[in-house]
């Protein structure tokens, strides 16, 4: 794993950006954050891509660990929440690399944070209005009802991966390589303990690349949850 040159630490938010083969996007999504949301540091990591995204965020200077081979969103994301762990950042940001999340939620969701939770997801299901339709939609809804079986809790939208964890659940992501951030380990985290908000957000359209939730690779996903979250 190779490391760019790390900027200095000026904030206590670290967005984590895992991003495989996103050449198309990574600068748009970077640059954003480095000339409007100064505030809020970041770390680009980049999974093994095969298209330059690695050679775009070293060409460009971004902060990024350079994965040299793809180890998917667990491998990748359980490296940035190492890297937050040993820089010492009280909050972690899952933040997506094609461009579909939105930095002006990060202060909303700190204050929430602020008032005592372990993690803070986006909903798009909370005020605002929600246009994710056909098998996704489906899928959040049975995702939901399993998570409240299991654990009582009610989140509206465990599938929006815009989500915020304390120094906490930070720990528990660097030290746990298997720890996914996905809904499963969100429920099995509520099951022992964690406490969970939601703040409304909404979700860009993608620009670029190709989702690889197609109605195929979807349904799997959803099964894939389900037996996971059933099983804690």
């Amino acid at each position: 794993m190779s490391e760019n040159t790390v900027t200095n630490k000026k904030s206590d938010v670290l967005l984590v950006i895992p991003a495989y083969n996103e050449a198309d996007s990574i600068e748009r999504v970077v640059d954003e954050l480095t000339e409007k949301y100064q505030e809020l540091d970041y770390v680009v990591v980049t999974d093994g891509s095969t298209d330059g995204t690695d050679v775009i965020c070293r060409r460009r200077g971004y902060n990024a660990l350079n994965l040299p081979i793809n180890l998917g969103l667990t491998g990748c994301f359980h490296n940035g929440m190492i890297y937050a762990w040993e820089k010492g950042y009280k909050y972690a940001v899952q933040f997506d690399g094609d461009g579909q999340h939105r930095p002006e939620y990060i202060d909303a969701m700190r204050k929430k944070a602020e008032e005592g939770y372990d993690i803070v997801m986006g909903s798009r299901f909370i005020g605002l209005e929600n246009k994710m339709g056909g098998m996704r939609n489906i899928g959040s809804k049975l995702i939901r009802a399993a998570i409240r079986f299991k654990t009582g809790a009610v989140v509206t939208d465990p599938t929006c991966g815009l989500r915020m964890y304390d120094r906490r659940i930070i720990k528990m992501f660097a030290k746990l390589s298997y720890l996914s951030p996905e809904p499963d380990t969100i429920a099995a985290l509520i099951k022992h303990g964690a406490r969970v908000a939601e703040v409304p957000v909404r979700v860009a359209e993608r620009e670029a690349g190709t989702s690889y939730l197609n109605p195929v690779n979807a349904a799997k996903y959803m099964k894939r949850m389900l037996s996971a979250i059933m099983s804690i």
